[in-house]
Parts: C-alpha cells; sequence; structure tokens
C-alpha cells in the first residue's frame, strides 16, 4: 500500500479526488459529452480548437479539470474525421504502421517492436516522447510484428467459489488468535529481484500448509520493475512458474501497479499488464500446478490520474478488463484501506468532502471491481484493514482521517466487512491486513495501527470476526 498525495511510501491509501485524464464522444457536431481517456489538449486537436477556446466557452478554470459525463461546446471546431489514410508511399524498408491504443506509451510500442522511444520519435517527429494520443499513427521503422498476449491454456479459470477469511502476518507467531478468528488463509509478500531462487519460499509454504493454512504469496518487485531498459517480464514469469511447482495455494501477480511506486512513471499502462506479466505468468503457474489459484495484483484505490506517475483506480480496472484478464485470473485482486465509517456505509467518510469517491467506502468499491468484469469472476481482497490510532501516540497527518476510528470501530467493521462479502456471492477470499505488524512511523507509515492484535496485547477483532 501507497500514501498517494505526497507519494511517500505508507501502509493505507489516501484519496485524491481528482479525475484526470478524460475523453469525449460525439453528441452533436459541436457538443461532446466527456467519459474516460483523454484530455482538453486531445479534445481540441481532434476538432480543429484550442484549449483555452474549449475552457472559456464552457466556464472552466481548471483545464486539467474536467469530469465524466461533462458536455462541452467545441468553439471554432469540426466534426471529428476518421483516421487519417496511410501516406500512399511506401514506408521505409523493414518498417510499418502502428495505431496507439488507449493505455500504450511510446516505450511499451518500442519494446513489442524490438526498436527504442529515440527511433519511433525521429521517425514521427515527436519533440516530446511522452505526449501520444489514442488513433495516432506510428511509423515504426526497424522493429518486428508485435507478438500477441499468450494463449491461455485449455483449462478455463476458476469461476467461483466459497468465501474464505485469512490475514497478513509478519510472522507465523500468532496461528492460534487468526484460528480464532476463523482464518483458513496467511498472506506472505516475496519482493521479487532477477536472479531469485523461488526454493526460498518453500519453508513458508511447508510451515503453512504444516499448521493448517492456505497460503497465498503475493509477489511483487524489490524495487520499481519492469524499469525502462531493464525489462525482463520472462524472468518474472519463470519465477512465478517455478513457485507455483511448490504448491502454494494462491499466487498474487505484482501489486499496485497503477502507480509508480510499484510501476515506471510513464509505463502505467493496463494492457502492458496483462500481456506482458500477467498473461504469460499465468500460464507459466498453470503449467506448473494447475491448482494454483491466480489472483490479479491489486491496485492502488486512487481518483488521481495524471497518465504518468498514476492511474485512477477505476480507469485502470476496466483498461485490465478490456485487455482480457479475465482469461488469466481465477481471482480479481482488490485492496480497500482507507475506510473510515462502517463497511454498509456510503457516507460520511472524514475526509469525503461531499464527492462521495467510492474507494473511502467497502460496497460501492466491491461493486466497482466486480462490475469492471461483468460478474465474470469473483474479487480477492488481498489488503482489507481499517486504521486507528488508540494505543498510539498520535497518526500521521496524511491519515487524519482515521483520528476518530476506535479499537472497537476497527473490531466491529472488520466483522462486519466479513459478513457483507460472504453474503454478497461476490467474494471469493478477505485478507485482514493487518495480523500482527509492530512498525509504527507518527510521520510516515503507521502500519501497527492496522494490526488486529493491539499494543496491549489484546484483539478484540478476532472475537468479532469469530462470531
Amino acid at each position: 500500500m501507497k500514501q498517494i498525495f505526497g507519494k511517500s511510501r505508507a501502509t493505507a491509501v489516501s484519496i485524491s479526488i481528482i479525475l484526470l485524464v478524460l475523453s469525449v464522444t460525439a453528441v452533436s457536431a459541436l457538443t461532446y459529452q466527456v467519459t474516460a481517456g483523454d484530455t482538453l489538449s486531445a479534445i481540441a486537436r481532434r476538432f480543429g480548437s484550442t484549449v483555452n477556446g474549449i475552457a472559456q466557452a464552457n466556464g472552466i478554470n481548471n483545464p486539467n479539470l474536467i469530469h465524466v459525463g461533462q458536455s462541452l461546446n467545441i468553439p471554432d471546431g469540426q466534426a471529428p474525421s476518421a483516421p487519417a489514410p496511410a501516406s500512399p508511399s511506401a514506408p521505409p524498408s523493414g518498417s510499418g504502421i502502428h495505431i496507439v491504443q488507449a493505455g500504450e506509451t511510446l516505450s511499451i510500442i518500442a519494446m513489442r517492436y524490438g526498436t527504442t522511444v529515440n527511433s519511433i520519435a525521429q521517425t514521427n517527429g515527436i519533440s516530446n516522447p511522452n505526449l501520444i494520443y489514442v488513433g495516432q499513427r506510428l511509423t515504426v521503422s526497424g522493429g518486428s510484428a508485435p507478438a500477441p498476449a499468450p494463449a491461455p491454456p485449455s483449462s478455463p479459470p476458476t469461476s467461483s467459489g466459497s468465501f474464505e477469511l485469512g490475514g497478513q502476518t509478519f510472522s507465523l507467531a500468532n496461528q492460534a488468535r487468526m484460528k480464532q478468528a476463523g482464518m483458513k488463509w496467511i498472506k506472505v509478500q516475496h519482493k521479487w529481484s532477477p536472479g531469485d531462487d523461488a526454493n526460498t519460499l518453500s519453508g513458508i509454504i511447508n510451515q503453512a500448509h504444516a499448521n493448517g493454512f492456505s497460503i497465498l504469496l503475493s509477489i511483487t518487485g524489490a524495487n520499481t520493475y519492469p524499469a525502462s531498459g531493464s525489462i525482463n517480464f520472462a524472468q518474472f514469469s519463470q519465477f512465478l512458474g517455478n513457485v507455483a511447482a511448490l504448491s502454494p495455494d494462491a499466487i498474487e501477480v505484482w501489486n499496485e501497479m497503477n502507480i509508480d511506486f510499484e510501476w515506471p512513471a510513464g509505463e502505467i499502462s493496463p494492457s502492458s499488464y496483462v500481456n506482458n506479466m500477467l498473461a504469460p505468468s499465468y500460464n507459466a503457474i498453470k503449467a506448473a500446478n494447475a491448482n494454483v489459484m491466480v489472483i490479479t495484483g491489486a491496485l492502488a484505490p486512487t481518483g488521481f490520474d495524471n497518465a504518468h506517475n498514476a492511474w485512477a483506480d477505476d480507469r485502470y480496472i476496466r483498461g485490465m478488463a478490456a485487455a482480457g484478464a479475465a482469461s488469466y485470473a481465477d481471482c480479481i485482486g482488490v485492496h480497500h484501506n482507507a475506510g473510515a465509517t462502517s463497511p454498509s456505509a456510503v457516507t460520511g467518510h472524514p475526509a469525503d468532502n461531499g464527492a462521495h469517491h467510492y474507494s473511502w467506502y467497502f460496497q460501492p468499491t466491491m461493486n466497482l471491481y466486480y462490475n469492471a468484469f461483468g460478474g465474470a469472476r469473483q474479487l480477492c481482497f488481498t489488503e482489507l484493514g481499517y486504521l486507528s490510532g488508540d494505543g498510539f501516540p498520535s497518526l500521521p497527518a496524511n491519515f487524519s482521517w482515521a483520528n476518530n476510528t476506535t479499537v472497537a470501530n476497527h473490531a466491529s467493521w472488520l466483522a462486519e466487512a466479513k459478513s457483507l462479502s460472504a453474503a454478497s456471492g461476490k467474494v471469493r477470499m478477505m485478507i485482514v491486513f493487518n495480523v500482527d505488524f509492530t512498525s509504527f512511523d507518527p510521520n510516515g507509515d503507521p502500519q501497527a495501527g492496522f494490526a488486529i492484535i493491539r499494543p496491549d496485547g489484546s484483539c478484540p477483532a478476532c472475537e468479532q470476526l469469530a462470531r
């Protein structure tokens, strides 16, 4: 989990309600309705207008802030035309034409065609390599046709299963408390680096099984990955296949890949994640052990979206669905750890400010992710927690929304989230974040404030969850 506002590494996610990077669909010749995907500058380009002209015509004070459903009058513009036909002259030898798709960057395109960002930029007269737009025609010199995403194996993903509860633990020292709470799963995160030996995870897998637990391994990167110039998705998927051969019960493929803590700035892309990481990892895992549940990496729940440092999770999850993620996953990963109200509430969060952003609230978040895939896959909450500062001097400033959450709230809300998840039929797994973390940084990361085992050794949530 990450702290979005200041981009400092932290346990929970604070959510800014900045809905940027939008697109438009035609309503009439000079009126367009905003939907997810582009910016005002892209709209201006499409309709032969200017950003200032559109902003002035629509009373927009901040050209970077428009919202889905907004109707825009396009002054001095014209209806968008079909993409320009390819030049009648043949492209250079060894080159081809690529049409930019949603979520693509020059670095992704260069990787797919076996060329470089500079080569594409120079060939196409692009002065800013970070600025391309959907539908743009690029001549790609010296490259080869892109490889499609790997086909899924013959056995389809698991579509449903009975609800089960688990917890993320610092160690296995509190197994009795976990069993008291009705937990059947243990979650452990492994930060992978190229060259890692999968066998280092055999001990924790065997230990969990010996004590009657199923184990979820969440495998992400030791550093932001795949870093530009050192991309090796093949090594990562091979590692996951080797881990699957050790018979864990579930593997989560990466973590919060919609923010630049976990995926390089400028390269964040749901299609890249699905095609280059999730699909080959799924195939490698299932080839090694078809019984291992594959869970998509859970996103950072945020409305911040500048298409460079972060994508809002609602836009990213729709991109994953469009890229075919359901074909390569048994369960869709979800994080919910910034709640400060009952899980049944849809208003009243201290930081909401009237916007009612879904990610402050449990049920709207659950419904968003479930509906993104049309109900084709159940959800796995691989982190679900509530923060309470009780027993600690104070919470960090960025977590002040939890100042009034008591330990009693913390316990009852976790139990209610469990009950709602089990009754919904939409949730396969709920991992409580966390069981027993002890680290608490009053200026940064208050992990221990999420723990169900409190500083005095008590565990009110264990009793509530057991009921």
